[in-house]
């Protein structure tokens, strides 16, 4: 069995006015689908960023992965290698929003979102779903929390109508928002995207949602946007009421001196992102929880020793999320229920998809009671609605957006804003 065809669709997904350290969201969000098919009519899909910079490095390696086994991921990691050395690429990004903007992380971004399709290529190849691939289920259902943001009504330049959620910027919205989440999706976890509004605010918010959820898992992250002293004096006022503090400051020593300020357990998506940072996290204690990302972490293997990392050193495990249809919402759920290890509730986006713009056939994912359930089928189970695709794939060529630029977005709102970090 070789790889025969290698479609790359890059597409374009309406996203709400979501606002986060970096700005806020612009109208559409990118991604692209992967579709890889065999010689012997095997499909593999795959769903990984959608920007110009990770665009130019695919359209690089699509062509040297014709032939390729669907086996040998020790040959899509030398391509891989090869492409990215030899391609120059200009990220577009004003400011990094998570390491995967980050150009240091080319290698894992492009390997990851090839070594899912072929991981499902070969699930499907041997008819076994591809969580039993990874080593087997550990667990049948994998919960997800309600991921919570403060936001706008609606986009000062979208060319659609403002999304039903509305404005979001008081405690009382915030907890309106919580609630409707779940009603739709029973999720029992609650994430605030901080670092927007005055820290003491933020807190406010917090204290609203324990309040409304008691005894329900709460987390905050402002996403680096705190300095030290402010984080240490928000975790003072948080403390109790959290079930972790997420990245509040901007540099692993900040995160360790705030640890042994407050002895709260932190979480990070952006001070330890590879082997390199968690080597220096372990000694210095400033992260207790680490929050993957198959997308830059390299993969789904990758991923899983990353797992048995944090088992070893006592680390606690979690999922981190971006903007994303079904196809990584079912990679993430397969790769969790593979780990014995997952301390915490994963972070989706997922809820905040339009229905209508899911290119999965059968339409957008359900959660049960705030978590996927897998099932049997092969692979990542799911297929290509193509006219789905198509639509997305035409809505990208006519949205004008190439690189997400948050800051670009939010000086539309607000000329003189700057958007670096640390704000508060």
């Amino acid at each position: 069995m070789k790889l025969q065809s290698i479609k790359i669709t890059p597409i374009a997904f309406r996203d709400p006015p979501l606002l986060n350290a970096a700005g806020i969201h612009e109208p559409y969000a990118l991604r692209s689908i992967i579709e890889l098919e065999s010689d012997t009519g095997q499909i593999g899909l795959g769903e990984s960023y959608g920007d110009a910079a990770f665009l130019q490095l695919a359209a690089a390696l699509q062509p040297r992965l014709v032939g390729l086994d669907p086996f040998n991921l020790n040959g899509l990691r030398e391509r891989v290698l090869d492409v990215v050395k030899g391609t120059q690429v200009d990220t577009g990004t004003e400011f990094l929003l998570a390491p995967g903007t980050d150009p240091v992380k080319n290698v894992q971004k492009l390997y990851s979102a090839f070594e899912v399709a072929l991981l499902d290529m070969q699930a499907r190849h041997l008819g076994m779903p591809l969580v039993d691939l990874l080593g087997g289920r550990v667990r049948d259902r994998v919960p997800f929390s309600a991921y919570l943001f403060f936001k706008y009504a609606h986009h000062i330049d979208a060319d659609y109508p403002a999304d039903a959620w509305g404005e979001t910027l008081t405690p009382e919205q915030l907890v309106a928002q919580a609630q409707t989440m779940v009603q739709r999706h029973g999720f029992g976890s609650f994430k605030v995207k901080g670092g927007v509004l005055p820290p003491q605010d933020e807190v406010a918010c917090i204290r609203a949602l324990a309040a409304a959820f008691p005894r329900k898992p709460l987390r905050i992250d402002p996403n680096g946007n705190w300095s030290l002293p402010t984080a240490i004096a928000m975790g003072k006022q948080l403390d109790g009421l959290l079930e972790y503090y997420e990245d509040p400051c901007p540099t692993l020593a900040d995160m360790a001196e705030l640890h042994r300020a407050t002895g709260m357990p932190l979480a990070t998506n952006m001070v330890v992102t590879d082997m390199a940072q968690f080597r220096d996290n372990v000694p210095l204690d400033a992260c207790q929880i680490i929050l993957s990302d198959h997308h830059y972490w390299g993969g789904l293997r990758e991923t899983q020793v990353l797992a048995r990392m944090c088992e070893v050193f006592g680390l606690g495990l979690s999922m981190h999320s971006n903007s994303h249809l079904g196809i990584s919402l079912l990679a993430m759920a397969h790769l969790a229920a593979s780990v014995p290890l997952l301390s915490y509730a994963c972070d989706t986006h997922y809820p905040w998809l339009d229905p209508n713009e899911e290119v999965i056939r059968g339409g957008q994912l359900k959660f049960l009671d705030g978590a996927v359930v897998l099932g049997d089928a092969p692979g990542l189970g799911v297929e290509i609605d193509q006219a789905a695709l198509a639509r997305l794939h035409a809505q990208y060529q006519t949205c004008g957006i190439r690189s997400r630029n948050d800051a670009a977005q939010m000086r539309k709102y607000q000329p003189d804003w700057s958007g670096k970090a640390p704000r508060f």
